[in-house]
C-alpha cells in the first residue's frame, strides 16, 4: 500500500501549486517545500504595500523566512522574471498568484495573455518553482461585477497553472493534501 506522505515513493518535480484558503498554511507550507530543497532561495513578491495592513502582512513574511532568501518584489512582469532568475541551482517560490491577478486587474492588463504566458514560463523553466495561490471560488457568489470577476479570474488562472504545474497541493488548517500527481490505487479484481 502506497503511503502519499512518503516523499521517496513520488515522482520528482519541477514545479508546483499550492493551494488554499486565507490563512490556511499554505505559505509557510510552501517555504518548507523550497527550504527542503537544499537549492538558491529565490522569494518572487507580487504584493505591494499600499497601506499600513498590507505593510504589516508583508513583513509578517519577511520574518518568517529569515535572511537565506533573495527577494525580487515584482508586481506585474512575473513569467519574465521566472525565466530571468530561473537554474538547475536556484529555486524560486512566488506568493501570491492571486496579489497578482488583482495587480493585473488594477492595470487593466490582459489577464488571458498574462496566464498563458505564465504557464509557458512554468514549462519552460531550467529550474524548479514554487507557486503559492488563493483558492476563493469556494464561498458565496460576490454582490458585485468586479468581484465576480476576479473569482472567475482566479479559478482559470489556477486551473491553468495546475495544469502546467507537475504537482498540486491544497492547504486547509496547515494540512496539506496532495491532489496531483494522483497516485492511483490497486485495483480490486
Amino acid at each position: 500500500m502506497h503511503d502519499a506522505a512518503s516523499d521517496s515513493e513520488l515522482p520528482a518535480v519541477k514545479s508546483v501549486l499550492v493551494t488554499g484558503g486565507a490563512r490556511s498554511g499554505k505559505s509557510a507550507f510552501a517555504e518548507a517545500l523550497v527550504i527542503k530543497s537544499g537549492k538558491q532561495r529565490f522569494y518572487l513578491a507580487t504584493a505591494t504595500a499600499g497601506d499600513e495592513e498590507m505593510e504589516s502582512r508583508i513583513k509578517t513574511h519577511q520574518n518568517r523566512r529569515g535572511r537565506n532568501w533573495q527577494t525580487v518584489e515584482e508586481p506585474l512582469e512575473i513569467a519574465d522574471t521566472i525565466m530571468r532568475l530561473s537554474s538547475p541551482d536556484a529555486i524560486i517560490l512566488i506568493d501570491c498568484l492571486t496579489l497578482w491577478l488583482s495587480n493585473l486587474m488594477m492595470n487593466e492588463m490582459d489577464i488571458d495573455d498574462q496566464v498563458d504566458r505564465l504557464a509557458l514560463s512554468v514549462r519552460q523553466t531550467e529550474g524548479p518553482v514554487v507557486f503559492v495561490s488563493n483558492e476563493v471560488g469556494q464561498g458565496i457568489v460576490p454582490d458585485n461585477a468586479m468581484a465576480r470577476s476576479f473569482r472567475d479570474h482566479a479559478g482559470r488562472l489556477n486551473q491553468t497553472i495546475g495544469d502546467a504545474c507537475d504537482a498540486v497541493y491544497l492547504v486547509a488548517a496547515g494540512q496539506p493534501l496532495l491532489l496531483k500527481p494522483r497516485i492511483q490505487p490497486e485495483i480490486f479484481l
